[in-house]
């Protein structure tokens, strides 16, 4: 008879880093990272915390001030900016920027396809402006 033993579910390093910025934009400021953790219910580990703000900070996700001997952090932009942030980070790594622009455009579903249109529309007549 095998153990089934099960511990809490291992969350991925995307989705714990949603919740951090989750958590940082229902402060009423700048908070520091006990908060965060108090904030998600304790489950994770203090260090845990800190290393995902430390990853969102060099993402460009979080600012920090110093706030006695520690930091408080603040959101600078959110879960759909990170998300961009990615894709521009990949497609900043890739030679054919072109090749690769075709590929994502053509594997869109009509209805994404058709809104991205309309957002590039929309962001050519405001650059007119």
């Amino acid at each position: 008879m095998t153990n089934q033993r099960q511990g809490p579910r291992r969350r991925g390093q995307g989705e714990l880093e949603g919740l951090v910025l989750s958590a940082l934009r229902d402060a009423d400021g700048p908070a520091s990272a006990g908060w965060v953790q108090e904030r998600l219910g304790g489950d994770l580990a203090y260090t845990t915390v800190i290393t995902i703000l430390t990853r969102l900070l060099a993402k460009g996700a979080v600012t920090r001030e110093r706030a006695g001997r520690s930091f408080a952090w603040t959101p600078v932009s959110d879960q759909a900016g990170l998300a961009a942030h990615k894709m521009r980070k990949l497609l900043d790594g890739e030679s054919d920027r072109e090749a690769v622009l075709a590929s994502f455009v053509t594997s869109l579903e009509p209805g994404d396809e058709r809104l991205l249109r309309e957002l590039l529309s929309r962001a050519k007549a405001e650059g007119e402006d």
